[in-house]
Parts: C-alpha cells; structure tokens; sequence
C-alpha cells in the first residue's frame, strides 16, 4: 500500500496499525514499501518522459504533472536535498515519495541524493503517522 501513488504512508501505516499489526513491522514496512518505487521513478522518467511526450495525450499529461509538481517545489528549491527530504516527510495529500521523485528530476538533484532525501522524508513521515495512529500525538 505504502508504494501506490496518492496513498503512500498516509494510507498504510493507519491501515497497518487499525488492522493489529505490530507497530514496529507497520514501521518498517511503510518505509520499504514506500522506497519501492524510488529508483524505477528516478531511473526511468527521463527516458519515458521523452519517449511519451512524442504522443499528445502524454504530453498532456506530463505537463499537467510537472506544472503541477513545479508549484510546490519552493521549498525543494531553496534548500535542494534537505527541502526534498522535508517535502517528502510531509505527510499532507500532494507531498510525498512519488511527487518528490518527480521534483527531483525537474530541479536535478542528483538521483542518489533523491534516493537519501526519499529516504529520509518517508521515515520522518512513517514515524509521525504511526506515533499518530497510536494516539501518541493529535493531529487535530
């Protein structure tokens, strides 16, 4: 669960904890689950991004995508690495692993510093969703 785009983190550690199991495997398996689909996003968008933009519906859609990842990437701009891995480690809809790979590759950050910062982001992510989930802090 914590490696579908839109869910991530934010879906599977409440799942994982409201479906009884062991805190510390919720743990680790949201932030492996979420690193799954790192390297195929850094390594593979720039050679599907040219190859489907040649398509019109594809060039659509990744125009909307990177306009759209584009306008939250202030933050990863100005700090670069650290900013990526606090982008990621928001737990908001719009943030997470998969937007921040796409980040990434449009700011250029180099892919195993993206890897680091995803790295980093998703397991500051996982912790507050499961110290969250178990009633330990209040989000609201």
């Amino acid at each position: 669960m914590a490696a579908t785009p839109i869910i991530e983190v934010r879906g599977a550690v409440p799942f994982g904890i409201f479906s009884g199991l062991k805190p510390l495997n919720v743990l680790l398996l949201s932030i492996l689950g979420s690193l799954l689909p790192v390297f195929p996003i850094l390594l593979g968008l720039e050679f599907f991004t040219e190859k489907l933009r040649k398509l019109p519906a594809f060039d659509r859609f990744f125009e909307w995508l990177f306009a759209r990842t584009r306008a939250r990437t202030k933050m990863i701009e100005e700090f670069e690495t650290v900013g990526l891995a606090l982008f990621v480690a928001i737990p908001f809809p719009g943030t997470g692993v998969w937007t921040g790979c796409v980040a990434a590759y449009l700011l250029g950050i180099r892919k195993r510093w993206a890897f680091l910062a995803a790295a980093v982001g998703t397991s500051i992510a996982s912790g507050v969703l499961l110290l969250g989930s178990l009633g330990v802090i209040r989000f609201f």
